[in-house]
């Protein structure tokens, strides 16, 4: 059994993708990096979710994650926010089925229960909490970033664990649960 492992955590957005990547040892956890690649001055949809996918690559290629956790979107009352977001999300999710790595999608409210305590804590007191946990220097002005390393931790914190997220190995695991999704 492998003893080391490389998570990458990821919170998708069109606006700013946050991501962090942790390595675990055993059972301890030790942080590697946080970052956001920001799209704010992109106006095309279409290039935006293209920079998501090559910067997911080139994250995977470089660090070669073991395992990927995602944030799952939210329901909010903008339906195009929310499709854009699930384009966002899915681009990224394909960067890693491309790459074979087992992704784990995790809910809002589940990834700040497994951080703080609180599913319902804001993303300052998550950020403070990851800043304690991994002994972060400083936390950075976006909390994006922040976001996207919560999913790692929340990963690594629920490993083993059943119904702790939804989780697809490739693409004959994501399209076998998600049979109503696919088109013949």
């Amino acid at each position: 059994m492998k003893t080391e492992k490389i998570i990458l955590g990821i919170d998708p957005g069109t606006t700013i993708m946050g991501f962090g990547l942790i390595k675990i040892e055993g059972k301890s956890m030790k942080f590697l990096q946080l970052n956001e690649l920001q799209l704010k001055k992109y106006n095309d949809h279409y290039l935006k979710l293209k920079l998501i996918f090559e910067r997911t690559i080139e994250l995977i290629d470089t660090f070669k994650p073991d395992e990927i956790a995602i944030e799952a979107p939210f329901f909010g009352k903008n339906v195009q926010s929310m499709l854009k977001l699930g384009r966002a999300q899915g681009v990224a999710m394909a960067a890693g089925l491309s790459r074979e790595i087992p992704i784990t999608e995790y809910s809002p409210k589940k990834i700040k229960m497994s951080i703080t305590g609180n599913g319902n804590a804001s993303k300052e007191q998550v950020a403070k909490m990851l800043q304690s946990l991994l002994k972060l220097k400083e936390l950075p002005k976006n909390l994006d970033s922040t976001d996207g390393l919560a999913a790692a931790v929340c990963h690594f914190y629920n490993a083993g664990k059943i119904n702790a997220g939804k989780s697809y190995s490739g693409w004959s695991s994501f399209v076998k649960q998600n049979k109503n999704r696919v088109k013949k």
